[in-house]
């Protein structure tokens, strides 16, 4: 069984980014930048299907710049097998990624497609969901646990009333949350050993795909400064500001 993993390189999470003057977006220069977290969790896991003896290939994705080629490398020293990237300059949106994706995944024959529910940078929540739908699949989305048996995926998905399991044939896609697992440290022989391992550049264009922007971004803005609280006298005098001023009440 073959897997394919796509992940995203984006602004680390312990970053405090800021936005551009001219509010066209967030300034990434001489940022730190590491995997969306929630992929890292999604290679964890097909990691772990290898290991159970389940999969016998983990193929790991990205698109984007050449500096992609660093996240694609920390995923091969978590224990993929070989990587792609499709190489652009272009800012990528959900559908083009999921048509890129569409692509690599017919032409490796892959059974099983894991990505991160969403990225940390723009939180669309789409490409899983655009990809399973170009594709025509089934897909299981939000997994908190995934159990492979007789040729079916049982995905445990979180939902606002608890938790929902669905059974899925192959192939299919699934999008991992926080709770599926835990990532793994990147040990230093893991690092030396990723060096060696394959990692192809290809273009878009390579794979006849269309990735042209269709959404426009008008305006960046940072989110308003909270004011500082205030203290009361006495219960009376709370519900009095609730009612009067905060109109709350």
């Amino acid at each position: 069984m073959k897997i394919l993993v796509a992940v995203k390189r984006v602004v680390d999470y312990n970053v405090k980014v800021r936005v551009k003057s001219d509010h066209s977006g967030v300034d990434i220069a001489n940022v730190k930048m590491s995997m969306n977290p929630f992929d890292e969790i999604a290679i964890e896991e097909a990691v772990r299907l290898k290991e159970a003896g389940i999969a016998s290939e983990i193929v790991v994705v990205s698109a984007g710049p050449t500096q992609c080629q660093e996240t694609l490398r920390t995923a091969l020293a978590i224990g993929a097998d070989k990587a792609v990237l499709v190489e652009t300059d272009i800012e990528l949106q959900p559908l083009a990624v999921a048509k890129i994706l569409k692509a690599l995944c017919e032409k490796e024959q892959v059974q099983i497609i894991l990505l991160g529910k969403q990225a940390i940078d723009d939180d669309s929540n789409q490409t899983g969901q655009m990809l399973a739908s170009l594709m025509d699949i089934p897909q299981g989305t939000f997994a908190s646990k995934v159990v492979l048996a007789d040729g079916k995926v049982s995905v445990t998905r979180e939902v606002d009333g608890g938790l929902e399991t669905v059974q899925l044939s192959l192939p299919a896609v699934i999008t991992t949350d926080l709770r599926l697992n835990e990532p793994r440290y990147v040990t230093l022989p893991n690092i030396m050993k990723a060096k060696k391992k394959p990692l192809d550049i290809i273009k878009p264009e390579d794979l006849s795909v269309d990735i042209t922007p269709r959404l426009k971004t008008i305006k960046v803005e940072e989110p308003l400064k909270r004011s500082a609280g205030i203290m009361v006298a006495d219960v009376a005098a709370l519900v009095d500001k609730l009612k009067n001023e905060a109109k709350v009440i």
